[in-house]
């Protein structure tokens, strides 16, 4: 005795030779193999990046499987979002770079061209690195305060880039570009320990031209200036901006240390609060898995003792990768804060959405 299952063709219990003759009507699987979906990019130029751009995103998409599905389900790269999501999975990189850092200051170029800041009365000194950080048009996914010299006693500021361009992205310098001056109020001035003393500027920075074309701004450059206000030195952050053609900002955010200090002028504070508002709220994230081909992939060696000034400086670093969903975030804007004696640093991001041809006619 023998049972037969009759898999695809028409059935419509007909004798067994009719029924042979429909199934080149209607196939039906009979036997299937699987390949990887990155051996399909072996021709095209560039396959390595794109490989593991794709690795990333089914890498993502099994995390969310494996971990609380059921919580992160809208937190995942949309399917919308996978064209710039592949766009920005290119190698990142630091401005200055490692080898350009100075590998000492000496006495002449610390008392000439490096202002100082200090903030008590027998306290050491913070030089401030004012050199101009430039990331070349590319967009900035990270800031970080650094202390450079053999002495770690210079205040620096970096920035993480992209290595290149991403192609749905048209990049150019904005040359006109002129930042407003420093608002009157004194609120914005917050003293690091003593207000007889250095002080910091902790107003946010942002692009603040009106534009008239299709056009927004990213971060490509920054830098650190010292003024004299009255009788006490301030430290300032300034900006440089670049213009993304036929593109609109979709939704923006602040990341950095909420922590408010309680010597917070009331202008920062009701600032402060704003932002921390806005601060993206999400569970603890597990770590970060670093492909980096850099001989130090976390910066240049440190010494083994901390520091000095890292009682006066915080150098935790603000970036975002593509675990940050949905991984393409650009710096568009920052700001310096003081919070309990150090300075630190926050960084506003966005998303950009680049706006169709036929919607701009």
């Amino acid at each position: 005795m023998s049972v037969s299952v009759r898999r695809g063709g028409i059935d419509i219990r007909q004798p067994y030779n009719q029924w042979l003759q429909t199934i080149l009507q209607s196939p039906n699987v009979i036997s299937m193999s699987f390949v990887p979906i990155t051996s399909l990019l072996n021709s095209v130029p560039g396959n390595g990046f794109l490989s593991h751009a794709v690795n990333l995103y089914l890498r993502c998409e099994q995390t969310f499987l494996n971990y609380f599905w059921h919580k992160y389900r809208m937190n995942k790269p949309a399917i919308e979002d996978l064209h710039h999501f592949l766009e920005f999975q290119l190698p990142r990189q630091w401005a200055p770079m490692y080898g350009d850092l100075p590998l000492g200051y000496g006495h002449k170029h610390k008392k000439n061209m490096s202002p100082s800041l200090q903030f008590s009365l027998m306290g050491p000194k913070l030089y401030v690195n004012t050199v101009k950080v430039d990331s070349g048009n590319r967009p900035v996914t990270g800031i970080r305060l650094y202390l450079e010299s053999k002495k770690n006693d210079h205040l620096a500021i970096h920035l993480q880039h992209l290595a290149e361009i991403p192609g749905f992205l048209e990049i150019s310098e904005d040359n006109g570009y002129e930042p407003i001056d420093e608002p009157v109020e004194r609120g914005y001035y917050e003293p690091v320990k003593w207000s007889m003393f250095s002080h910091v500027y902790t107003a946010p920075v942002q692009y603040n031209s009106s534009r008239i074309d299709e056009s927004t701004a990213i971060v490509t450059k920054a830098w650190f200036e010292v003024k004299l206000v009255g009788m006490k030195k301030v430290l300032f952050l300034r900006l440089g901006f670049s213009t993304v053609a036929s593109a609109k900002i979709r939704r923006s955010e602040w990341d950095g240390p909420s922590t408010m200090s309680r010597k917070s002028g009331f202008f920062s504070a009701l600032m402060s609060t704003k932002l921390s508002k806005e601060l993206k709220s999400s569970p603890e994230k597990a770590n970060k898995v670093e492909i980096n081909s850099a001989i130090y992939q976390g910066g240049p060696p440190v010494p083994t003792r901390a520091p000095r000034m890292l009682s006066f400086v915080d150098t935790k670093e603000m970036v975002r990768g593509p675990e940050d969903t949905p991984g393409y975030w650009v710096v568009t804007g920052a700001k310096l804060c003081v919070d309990n004696g150090r300075i630190s640093i926050k960084a506003k991001y966005s998303l950009l959405t680049v706006i169709p041809e036929e919607a701009i006619e």
